[in-house]
């Protein structure tokens, strides 16, 4: 991890040396002056917040992968099963498209957040009518996503400026230009607090996912467990694309890859799941910057540039990816 983020921040356009990397990063405990390390203000005002911001949106989407693949016991969820990814890109789409995000730097964020919350609240509240089960779920994902999509490519076609458009193909493809230390911090309270919550509940997930039926034998209030486990995932997801927009792939390949090396246990697979996510979004934001400088792309093709064959490989080389219990 610490390889990661040294290596992110100190390249680039302006290719820092690791040593004023570090220098900068340990000068307001040494009380030495960063006006006297070179290019320091790159480092602490452009490269260590996108770093920041990366880590965080790599942590959140993983580990909210691994989550929803053991409460749907199914190797093929993602965050996006439910629609949380679908709600968050329909409001901010609505939000570029109608020019609220001119008045207000955060407008954009806020609403994606808000789009996300709202749509989990009506996911849950619509399958708990049907019985609340995860085939439920997904079913009522999938029904809310086309909704939703078809919402988003309404308001794309009758966005009134090009650059509108623009400005949209950009967010729902996922980037982390221009991140500050003001996104990292808008992602970090609610992905810590959920990180923390995820691993009080980690014995409870491991029992949830033995199935329904074993885990009422062991005293799990199943239906409240996993309600609380989805609007946690739901959490964590919402809070990376708000600041990141929309970055697939880390979700579903990386628990697959932990999920091998290190087994089903939850109480390691989420630490490592949040490690390992971090550092691949940190390695996809690097190779975006660096592939054809001084051309940037959006990190989130590198990072569908990236997992797609991953994903690929691991259906075609891993005889069981449907092992879940510990």
């Amino acid at each position: 991890m610490a390889v990661c983020l040294a290596t992110d921040i100190s390249l680039g356009p302006v290719t820092v040396p690791v040593i004023d990397v570090l220098r900068t990063v340990v000068s307001p405990l040494t009380g030495a002056d960063s006006a006297d390390i070179p290019n320091s203000a790159v480092v602490t005002s452009i490269r260590m917040p996108r770093a920041a911001t990366a880590a965080l949106v790599g942590a959140a989407l993983a580990v909210a992968g691994a989550v929803m693949q053991a409460v749907f016991r199914n190797p093929l969820a993602d965050p996006g099963v439910i629609g949380v990814s679908s709600g968050a890109a329909t409001t901010a789409v609505l939000a570029i498209v109608t020019g609220l995000t001119a008045t207000n730097r955060w407008v954009l964020p806020a609403a994606a957040f808000l789009g996300a919350l709202v749509t989990v609240i009506l996911v849950q509240a619509v399958a708990t009518l049907r019985g609340g089960g995860p085939a439920t779920l997904v079913l009522v994902g999938v029904a809310v996503s086309a909704f939703l999509g078809a919402v988003t490519s309404s308001a794309v076609a009758n966005a009134p400026q090009d650059s509108d458009i623009r400005g949209v193909s950009f967010w729902l493809n996922g980037d982390l230009v221009a991140r500050t230390w003001q996104h990292a911090g808008l992602a970090a309270v609610p992905v810590v607090l959920c990180l923390v919550v995820l691993a009080v509940l980690s014995r409870d997930l491991n029992i949830l996912v033995m199935g329904d039926a074993a885990a009422r034998s062991t005293g799990v209030d199943v239906r409240v467990v996993r309600a609380v486990l989805l609007l946690v995932a739901s959490l964590l997801t919402a809070s990376a694309v708000a600041v990141s927009g929309i970055i697939g792939f880390v979700g579903l390949v990386v628990p697959h890859l932990v999920r091998i090396v290190l087994g089903p246990d939850h109480r390691i697979l989420l630490p490592a799941a949040a490690l390992t996510g971090a550092c691949f979004v940190l390695l996809a934001d690097t190779v975006a910057r660096m592939l054809f400088s001084p051309v940037v792309l959006q990190t989130g093709s590198v990072v569908a540039f990236l997992g797609s064959p991953v994903f690929l490989w691991l259906l075609l080389t891993t005889r069981s990816t449907r092992r879940f219990t510990p």
